[in-house]
């Protein structure tokens, strides 16, 4: 029962600010440049190819969900990887309007995006590669306005981990810490 409670709300968190979000977007260009190249790591494309590719493979997830130190853990087959992923491909930075707003380190193995300004939500972005092979992506967001901040880490080893940890603050109704774990049974 407490799963579908945390569900709930965690849903109706979320579907806020993706409408917000959403509404946001409505008003931006596309996300390619003005020579149909990206600037940045394509985070949107990137996890809606793995959305095709996990759909079509159905695994099994040995899920966790703590929401405020209450835990939970079911075996899940997912159905709508789009959605689990969702946070990660609303982290892309491919925007025309941030085309110089990251700083970029770039080694043979190791990418590492930094916002350069505190205002943009995804201030960091870490991905291991080996030759053309993603390893692992990590990604920090930050949010914060009137009415709430919100800090969120997303870890992905590909068929392997994801990981979403999020601290919460809400003005009158207090802190919320909320950590799911998906780990990919083979």
């Amino acid at each position: 029962m407490y799963w579908y409670k945390l569900k709930l709300t965690y849903n109706a968190t979320l579907l806020g600010g993706i409408l917000l979000l959403l509404g946001l977007q409505a008003c931006r260009p596309d996300k390619t440049q003005s020579n149909g190249t990206l600037k940045y790591f394509d985070i949107a494309g990137y996890f809606k190819g793995d959305t095709a590719r996990l759909t079509k493979l159905n695994p099994q997830v040995d899920k966790t969900v703590t929401h405020n130190g209450v835990t939970e853990n079911k075996t899940v087959q997912i159905a709508n990887w789009g959605q689990e992923f969702n946070l990660f491909i609303l982290s892309d930075i491919n925007r025309p309007a941030w085309k110089n707003s990251y700083s970029v380190l770039n080694t043979d193995s190791l990418i590492i995006y930094r916002a350069k300004t505190p205002d943009l939500r995804t201030t960091e972005v870490m991905i291991k590669k080996v030759g053309d092979n993603v390893k692992w992506i990590v990604i920090f967001n930050h949010t914060k306005n009137l009415l709430y901040e919100t800090h969120e880490k997303l870890s992905y080893f590909p068929d392997s981990v994801y990981q979403i940890e999020k601290s919460q603050q809400v003005r009158l109704m207090g802190k919320n810490l909320y950590r799911i774990r998906g780990v990919l049974k083979r």
